[in-house]
């Protein structure tokens, strides 16, 4: 399997990059709050922007609004589903 690493630092991929997109993450600060992606020497941001700016991100209006683009039931929800697309094993 050919993985393409987006962050270095932590060793996060595309892939995890995109499932955290696709959990509702529509900024680069939420996918460091995710994952950490980042979040150290900062060289990846851009390329985290690039990626989130490939995909439709259903909540982008409440970002824009300056409300919280997931709540605290959605994360607890997407939080299993995110770590199993990403080949983490759930929280307890």
């Amino acid at each position: 399997m050919n993985r393409v690493y987006v962050c270095s630092c932590f060793g996060v991929t595309e892939k995890q990059v995109m499932a955290h997109a696709d959990a509702g993450a529509c900024t680069p600060r939420q996918i460091a709050s995710a994952c950490k992606a980042g979040t150290d020497c900062g060289s990846c941001v851009r390329r985290i922007q690039a990626i989130l700016g490939r995909g439709n991100c259903p909540r982008r209006e409440l970002v824009d609004q300056g409300k919280p683009a997931l709540l605290a039931t959605d994360a607890a929800d997407t939080a299993g589903t995110v770590d199993a697309a990403v080949g983490m094993p759930e929280a307890a």
